[in-house]
């Protein structure tokens, strides 16, 4: 017997479906969003229409009914062309909508995930602050309740789509009290855009991810109802880090779109750049750089569709989402420097997709978990620590 690894047909419908998208809507207009560092609302308004914002989430709360594997596929193909977009809706999805779905009461989830799986709002995950990154355990950030309301006080710090005009809701952490030890209590607490007291602050400058909008966030004696507690009072921290589980799957599957990218590209011009009166392709040295930067990309691609059917059949997929999620991070990084390489003085000319690329692959091996903390993970799977 023998494992087939090759997609259902609705999958892959679903991948040549995105696959033209990314080439024909994506592809033509983003460079032009990227350098003036604008967010490609008419790119992601589109995006919306075709549902891939609903796409793990059942139909009854306006979803596409699908899972985690359809929305890597997703990721993968737009990362093909751009991360921006990618990411865009990386975030919007596992960080922004799927708290809601996993950790919502039945009101809560009717209320917000309609216009999150349309895409017509987009929702953000504020947990990182200004000293707690990946201590993330370190949150400063409070929710005292005062009456019928939690009042909110602190900062986030580079928090994706919190401050697009299509932005509704920042779910946070922030501390609601102390165990006997005096270690926080940790809750999620979700505060719609445009509540008194909530700032959203101008866009980061950054060095990639240009066209995605990424904030810092203050909350100053912000004012929500006791009903807008998202799961368990005191849980909060355990529901972000199954989040963070799972959006592992989907950075890695973003990662391996960046890296095949680098591919494509590097390949298509290998073939048409001529050098010494012969294409540059002809030569082995460039031949062995595309080689390898094929094998990290297929191998990356089977380590996150692993990771993505074990959490869709509902066994253990921690330790396969942090491995996944180290190891397409680290080679989308190699295969963007080897590709710039390949590419010689145009590859460091923003006219030429692999200079995105470059700019773009070093983030993946920081957000949603550093490669240290991957390292970690899989070392305490391992039954290490």
């Amino acid at each position: 017997m023998s494992l087939d690894h090759r997609l259902p047909a609705e999958l892959e419908e679903l991948r040549r479906t995105v696959e033209a998208f990314a080439h024909d809507v994506v592809a033509p207009k983003i460079g032009e969003y990227y350098e003036r560092h604008a967010f490609p609302y008419e790119i992601v308004q589109e995006m919306g229409r075709m549902g891939l914002f609903g796409l793990p989430f059942p139909e009854e709360y306006g979803g596409m009914g699908g899972d985690y594997l359809a929305l890597g596929i997703a990721l993968e193909e737009l990362a093909r062309v751009d991360s921006s977009v990618a990411i865009t809706l990386e975030a919007g999805v596992s960080l922004g909508a799927m708290p809601v779905y996993r950790f919502g009461t039945e009101e809560q989830k009717r209320a917000w995930l309609p216009k999150l799986c349309s895409g017509e709002m987009l929702g953000a995950f504020g947990l990182t602050e200004p000293d707690g990154g990946s201590d993330a355990g370190a949150t400063r950030t409070t929710a005292v309740r005062d009456g019928g309301d939690w009042v909110i006080n602190g900062s986030k710090c580079f928090i994706t789509n919190s401050g697009t005009d299509i932005t509704g809701l920042v779910t946070v952490t922030a501390v609601t009290g102390r165990k006997d030890d005096g270690s926080p209590l940790i809750s999620s607490i979700m505060v719609p855009s445009g509540t008194p007291g909530f700032t959203v602050g101008a866009p980061y400058s950054k060095v990639g991810w240009s066209a995605s909008d990424t904030r810092e966030l203050s909350f100053s004696d912000v004012r929500v109802p006791a009903g807008n507690l998202l799961g368990e009072e005191g849980r909060g921290y355990a529901q972000f880090l199954r989040i963070l589980d799972e959006g592992r799957i989907a950075i890695a599957a973003l990662a391996t779109g960046l890296a095949q990218g680098c591919v494509d590209e590097s390949v298509a011009y290998a073939k048409e750049r001529r050098a010494f009166g012969r294409p540059i392709g002809a030569n082995q040295a460039i031949q062995f750089k595309l080689a390898d930067m094929e094998m990290r990309a297929h191998t990356a691609r089977l380590a996150w569709r692993d990771a993505a059917s074990r959490l869709v059949h509902g066994e253990p997929f921690k330790k396969e989402a942090a491995l996944a999620k180290l190891y397409s991070s680290e080679i989308a990084v190699d295969n963007a420097r080897e590709a710039t390489q390949i590419h010689g003085g145009y590859g460091f000319m923003n006219e030429y997709p692999v200079a995105r690329m470059w700019r773009d692959a070093k983030i993946l091996e920081i957000g949603e978990g550093t490669s240290e903390v991957q390292r970690m993970l899989i070392a305490r799977e391992l039954g290490l620590t």
